[in-house]
């Protein structure tokens, strides 16, 4: 059986254990979307992660999402985030960047631009801005001709993390955002070739995903989805038959991972890991809910078939979380008020674990 501190090759990477970091937005960029010598910092101390997924970061200007969050589009967000996976690659780490278009969950106050999606369908609930929380406001609906600019973002963002000093990418397929718009029953009514039946929904995925894998290469690629999240109202219908048509589809390619979220029943995530035989890391908890990845839930799902696991509340306050896993260390709570306040506390000051005298 495996276990949580079991090696693993990852491709090209030979991962020390199967703990992974997952993506988490924590708005420390500065305003022109550069990391920061925190962020260097933050991501260092946690280095002894299997591998780390980074923060979102935005592949153009149409797909940032929130502001304070960094980018790969530019030459000085590019050298901004070498010191980063520098300090990641020194403490022996290694750090994949995750891919995110924010499609419609953004807003003008943030990036002076009308936001895009599938379709002229504003997303649930408020999104974040500069001027504070604002209604998402009513996207305007990409031309078809459009959509092959949108996808080849991504794989323009992966070639610039590979600068960067990223050992790959990650797309950010997962939890409403603008793959997971068009693969939504509710966010995608196109009635072209990129919406209307289940062939169309998941065509603009597959689309980003191999102009990704033509960029950088297979095995410096993954993706992380969310089946039947419908966060940010972007609803799917027909969840199993959905997606195991779109891991049919990336089949095709000799991916890095499959990042699954655990967001919809479990006997449907069994079955669409008979549809992926490659790698796969699972998120055993739903995003942002009550229940956290733990070390139970974690030896769950190595048991049901997952080669790795991502934790993403429980390294924001426990740097050193996979000493903690191993040797049944208290978990810190984190401060869900420093999330996304800025500056480093409730960034860099959680202590990693000291044995009393």
């Amino acid at each position: 059986m495996n276990t949580l501190f079991d090696r693993y090759q990852l491709g090209d990477l030979a991962l020390p254990n199967r703990v992974v970091m997952a993506p988490m937005t924590r708005v420390r960029a500065t305003a022109d979307g550069r990391a920061t010598p925190s962020m260097a910092a933050y991501y260092a101390q946690r280095a002894t992660a299997g591998l780390i997924v980074s923060e979102g970061v935005q592949p153009n200007r149409i797909g940032q999402s929130n502001p304070g969050t960094p980018g790969l589009v530019t030459p000085e967000q590019v050298a901004a985030w070498r010191p980063v996976t520098d300090a990641v690659h020194v403490n022996g780490g290694r750090i994949f960047a995750q891919i995110m278009h924010g499609g419609r969950v953004s807003h003008p106050d943030t990036t002076g631009l009308q936001p895009v999606g599938p379709s002229a369908v504003p997303a649930t609930g408020d999104v974040f801005t500069p001027n504070g929380p604002r209604p998402a406001p009513v996207p305007r609906a990409l031309a078809t001709a459009e959509i092959p600019e949108q996808a080849r973002s991504y794989a323009d963002a992966a070639r610039l993390g590979v600068d960067a000093g990223f050992d790959g990418v990650e797309l950010h397929g997962a939890n409403g955002y603008l793959i997971g718009q068009f693969l939504s029953s509710s966010a995608n009514l196109r009635t072209d070739a990129y919406g209307a039946t289940i062939a169309g929904r998941i065509r603009f995925a597959v689309e980003a995903v191999e102009a990704t894998v033509d960029a950088i290469g297979a095995r410096r690629t993954g993706i992380r989805l969310s089946p039947g999240a419908g966060l940010w109202g972007a609803q799917e219908s027909d969840v199993p038959e959905l997606y195991t048509a779109l891991l049919a589809e990336l089949s095709r390619f000799d991916l890095a991972y499959i990042h699954l979220e655990a967001t919809t029943d479990t006997d449907t995530l069994l079955e669409l890991r008979k549809a992926w035989d490659g790698p796969l890391i699972v998120n055993p908890a739903f995003p942002m809910g009550p229940q956290r990845t733990d070390r139970s839930s974690a030896d769950h799902w190595l048991d049901l078939g997952a080669d790795l696991i991502s934790f993403g509340r429980a390294f924001i306050s426990n740097p050193d979380l996979v000493e903690r896993l191993r040797a049944q260390l208290p978990i810190v709570e984190d401060d869900q008020a420093t999330w996304y306040q800025g500056g480093d506390t409730g960034y860099l000051d959680y202590p990693a674990y000291r044995h009393a005298a």
